[in-house]
């Protein structure tokens, strides 16, 4: 498996951007933070790959990024990162929107126009990167997999991820759990709530198949599927992503359920507004800071050698505890 900036991370104790500013002798990295990161990459082996430019001399120096519409918070919070590293690596960004109602237009994404393309929403069953592939366009999915196609990804533990959320409500005491979760056509929302599931029967507590909500990552949707299930009394409630979350958080508000103190509210993704003071939502972080720059990176090796085998990385998930969870005995 490749050696990337990510374990040259985790190795010096410091964050992936970190680790470019420091191998670049960016001002604002203190010396001996400079001298960590280099050692550990030396102990790995670590090549950074400085110019996306110089990998080719038809170079077209622009990357492609496919994004859902950014009325989602999680897209910008993702692409921020994803524009930084492709501008330190010497390139700039096209963004291409998918609406997901009406098909994606490909040629813009194969004309020869772009050194590459970064999928940022993929359903399982999509034929985007299969299909960028069979025309010679590097691809690398971020956050999203897809079935059936061996493609560079980097993906967060959704399963692991999942199990520790499933395990936190049940030490809290709650048993009446529900989900609400995002399509199942997508790998993040198949994968959490499946393996969320699984732990809860695993423990004598399943969750009843109408206490699962499996819609758009959208506020609206969560609010929307927050309304109906509230009226099955659930003492806790674990949301896919913190769009769904936040739309769940705004429908306990509309219907005075008080939280933490009637029920708890757990998302994912950790978007800079859920540590907002009128949320402090409870939540997952998947680092999207190391997920784009890792996926950066993936590209800028599959440009630079097509034939390599695919390589997936796996983000572990951390559970960052703010103010919407309590124990069961809150409740009343």
């Amino acid at each position: 498996m490749a050696i990337t900036s990510f374990d040259v991370a985790r190795l010096a104790g410091v964050s992936q951007p970190t680790v470019s500013r420091a191998l670049r002798d960016s001002r604002g990295v203190s010396t001996a933070t400079r001298r960590k990161v280099r050692e550990a990459a030396r102990a790995l082996g670590y090549v950074p790959i400085h110019s996306g430019r110089a990998l080719s001399t038809k170079s077209a120096g622009r990357v492609g990024i496919v994004s859902a519409e950014l009325s989602n918070p999680f897209y910008p919070a993702l692409i921020a990162p994803l524009h930084d590293g492709l501008a330190r690596a010497g390139y700039r960004t096209i963004l291409i929107t998918d609406k997901g109602d009406e098909p994606l237009e490909l040629e813009p994404l194969i004309d020869g126009s772009l050194d590459g393309v970064i999928v940022t929403t993929s359903e399982r069953a999509s034929s985007l990167p299969g299909e960028l592939l069979r025309r010679g366009v590097p691809c690398v999915l971020v956050n999203r997999s897809a079935d059936h196609v061996e493609v560079d990804r980097c993906v967060p533990d959704n399963a692991g991820g999942a199990r520790t959320v499933a395990q936190f409500l049940l030490d809290l005491g709650h048993r009446r759990i529900a989900v609400i979760g995002g399509p199942e056509a997508t790998s993040t929302g198949f994968e959490r709530v499946l393996a969320f599931r699984e732990h809860l029967a695993r423990n004598r507590f399943p969750v009843p198949d109408e206490w699962v909500r499996q819609v758009p990552f959208s506020a609206d949707a969560g609010r929307e599927s927050m309304l109906d299930i509230l009226r099955y009394e659930p003492t806790a409630i674990f949301c896919a992503n913190d769009a769904l979350a936040l739309g769940a958080l705004n429908a306990a508000h509309a219907s005075g359920v008080r939280v933490p103190q009637h029920i708890t509210v757990v998302g994912w993704d950790d978007i800079p507004m859920s540590a907002w003071d009128q949320f402090s939502l409870t939540t997952v972080s998947s680092s999207l800071d190391s997920m784009a720059f890792s996926a950066v990176e993936l590209l800028l090796r599959r440009i630079a050698d097509p034939s390599a085998p695919a390589t997936e990385l796996v983000v572990p998930p951390r559970l960052i505890l703010r103010g919407t969870h309590g124990r069961v005995a809150q409740s009343s």
